[in-house]
């Protein structure tokens, strides 16, 4: 009985619809199913009242995110630099410092801090350097340094109180959990994925360095749009079951058949799909030890950027939370002030208990402390807490625990019998990224292309 489809793709995030439009391109019929009624995955923007449009999810592209900058060219979408101009404020001992904005700023701290500082980031990034992106377990030190985690290793090797606290804010900004929840073989590989510390924590030549117009979530539509059949919203997949000839995809609009499908779920929620026969048992234990951050989204919007009057460009880091990193989100005409600040790790699970009125203080609060009491009125309040998502469960990315890449690495990516895998988690280059996650829709769909050609033979 033939098929369905030739592929069917769970996940209309970056990776699905990208894996999907490669496939098509191939000649293939695919079907990409959706749980949520929009397409995106975490990638979502909302609509103000006053027109203002604000993105609650993933939104910056940057430094040699290559695939990301290609889709905004082809689909006409304009980038929009990240406010850069003026003063980065440090916020330490109830006190803010002035530093610059430029890659490579230095903060005003004690000599002694700032030398440990500089050493320990030249030895991370020097040991990042000898990472193999695609077998990081292979490193002849992978087993020591999976069996550590990133706190463990903060502990061992940087002296001053201030240097090691600058590292665990870091851990949080990067990957919204703290230092001691994943291993220090992860943190290298993951920084040498995009590229290095520097790069993921700048707004110049930097991660953070635009913004897209409109959203991040135009993408998915583009990408959406341009596939031959519609994505099929609303339709959670619960079950996938297979046959030596393909897949049943079981979801909550109806069964159907496919040759090949691709899971393109980050590792926690695709090990909660039920399997038959079950995954291999290695790769179901996988599925188990890569769990999401914790964070939640917030923004202020104000009448006008008040602290560009101050010199400021609105990016505040602190040792104290709940709010430890804010950018300015401002539209790029600055009709708006737009405040945003994370709720991190264990700062963003504490304030998931709040009710929403504590949330929106405390995070004032914070703005207030590093950008003056005119941030406690804003004309409008915004959030979003990704770890109550039901389809994402947290975010900005799964990390991988003590013992995960060593134990369980080459089952990250290899197929199980029809069944591929997809996702940012799954990329070599720029993990845990937009950039990563376009690259896997890529880079699976041709494994599949490869594959389907080898039976024709």
């Amino acid at each position: 009985m033939k098929p369905d489809y030739d592929v069917i793709v769970v996940g209309a995030g970056l990776a699905g619809l990208t894996a999907a439009r490669q496939l098509e391109r191939s000649n293939l019929r695919v079907l990409v199913i959706e749980a949520r009624d929009r397409v995106g995955g975490r990638n979502e923007e909302v609509t103000l009242g006053n027109g203002l449009t604000l993105e609650v999810g993933g939104q910056w592209i940057g430094a040699n995110q290559e695939k990301m900058f290609a889709l905004c060219r082809e689909f006409d979408l304009k980038l929009i630099p990240t406010y850069n101009e003026g003063d980065n404020l440090l916020y330490i001992n109830g006190k803010r410092k002035r530093m610059g904005s430029q890659r490579g700023a230095i903060p005003r701290l004690n000599p002694f801090v700032l030398l440990d500082l500089y050493r320990s980031i030249k030895k991370i990034d020097k040991l990042s350097a000898q990472i193999d992106l695609t077998n990081p377990w292979q490193h002849t030190r992978a087993r020591e340094w999976d069996g550590q985690t990133l706190e463990s290793w903060i502990n061992q090797n940087i002296s001053t109180h201030r240097a090691r606290e600058y590292f665990r804010v870091v851990a949080e900004a990067v990957f919204a959990t703290e230092a001691s929840d994943f291993s220090f073989l992860h943190f290298l590989f993951y920084l040498k994925s995009g590229q290095d510390l520097e790069t993921l924590i700048s707004v110049e030549k930097g991660a953070q360095e635009y913004r897209v117009a409109g959203g991040t979530q135009q993408i998915s539509r583009c990408l959406a749009g341009s596939l031959q059949t519609p994505v099929l919203l609303d339709s959670p997949v619960v079950a996938l079951s297979q046959t030596d000839e393909g897949v049943t995809v079981q979801s909550a609009a109806q069964d159907f058949t496919a040759r090949k499908v691709v899971v393109s779920l980050p590792p926690t929620l695709a090990g909660r799909l039920h399997y038959d026969p079950p995954l291999p048992a290695l790769r179901d234990q996988l599925t188990q030890r890569v769990p999401a951050g914790s964070v939640i989204k917030s923004m202020a919007i104000y009448k006008e950027p008040f602290w560009r009057q101050d010199g400021l460009t609105g990016q505040a880091a602190s040792f104290e939370g709940p709010v430890k990193i804010t950018f300015d989100n401002s539209p790029e005409d600055g009709s708006y002030g737009v405040l945003l600040g994370f709720l991190e790790g264990a700062d963003g699970r504490q304030a998931a208990e709040w009710t929403a009125a504590q949330r929106q203080q405390e995070v004032l609060a914070c703005f207030a402390r590093y950008f003056g009491k005119e941030a406690l009125s804003p004309l409008e309040y915004l959030e979003k807490d990704w770890m109550a998502e039901p389809y994402t469960r947290g975010c900005y990315g799964g990390h991988f625990s003590p013992g995960v890449w060593t134990a369980y690495g080459p089952y990250l990516r290899q197929p199980c019998g029809h069944i591929h895998w997809a996702g940012a988690e799954t990329a070599d280059i720029w993990n845990g990224y937009m950039e990563g996650a376009v690259r896997s829709g890529e880079r699976v769909a041709g494994e599949i292309v490869a594959t389907l050609d080898q039976t024709k033979r």
